[in-house]
């Protein structure tokens, strides 16, 4: 049964302050204009609400609509295209053009986080490789990126969505990988400068400086040096 609480607004997103998969759900929520509740959660001692509404991998985000559990980000960005038809959509209307950014949304998901997090943990080769990495994947982006301004065309779309949280993370990305995004995807680079110009992503982006804080408290966590 849907408690009063869980019913404000429809809306209830399970979130962390400087996750980037929250924050896809959030920029997704300020272009649509949908209005919900923030709830921040704490990922050490997890609620009961969050653990109930995702007892499969306890994990956020979480969206909570009239009750119901809505799990996973990229999830969550197609929910809310089918759930609010009326507001600006994330996916393109022919059936390839959705495939397409399907695909390098799921792309995203599970190459930059993943690789990123090398970047820090590891050292020597390892490091090296992780470093190497980061570059192709990068760069794979910018090429699908080509000229246009969003990867959609001229519309802000889902893989804009999907990116644009890491483009906080790129500054720790470049001194613990000791690259320049600015120096081996300029295009990328540029794009990531467009996307924090927008008010739905620059209102919930984290600043760099916090994100590279927090992952030296995660390198504590996890014994790295």
């Amino acid at each position: 049964m849907t408690t009063v609480e869980e019913d404000k607004a429809g809306l209830v997103l399970l979130d962390f302050w400087v996750s980037p998969f929250g924050q896809r759900c959030r920029i997704a929520l300020a272009e649509k204009g949908i209005e919900y509740e923030y709830r921040e959660e704490d990922l050490v001692n997890k609620g009961e609400l969050l653990l109930r509404s995702n007892p499969v991998h306890k994990k956020i985000p979480v969206l909570l609509h009239h009750g119901r559990p809505v799990c996973e980000s990229l999830v969550i960005l197609d929910y809310l295209d089918e759930a609010f038809p009326d507001t600006p959509r994330l996916l393109p209307a022919p059936a390839y053009a959705r495939a397409r950014a399907r695909f390098w949304a799921d792309y995203v998901d599970k190459k930059v986080y993943e690789c990123g997090s090398r970047l820090w943990k590891l050292k020597g080769e390892l490091k090296a490789q992780a470093r190497a990495e980061m570059v192709e994947i990068l760069r794979t982006l910018e090429a699908e990126l080509g000229d246009k301004d969003w990867f959609g065309g001229d519309s802000f779309g889902l893989v804009d969505v999907a990116l644009a949280p890491f483009t906080a993370w790129f500054y720790s990305y470049e001194k613990y990988g000791e690259f320049s995004v600015d120096k081996v995807c300029p295009g990328l680079a540029a794009w990531a400068r467009r996307c924090g110009e927008r008010d739905s992503v620059a209102k919930h982006l984290t600043p760099p400086e916090k994100v590279y804080a927090f992952i030296d408290v995660l390198k504590k966590k996890y014994g790295v040096e």
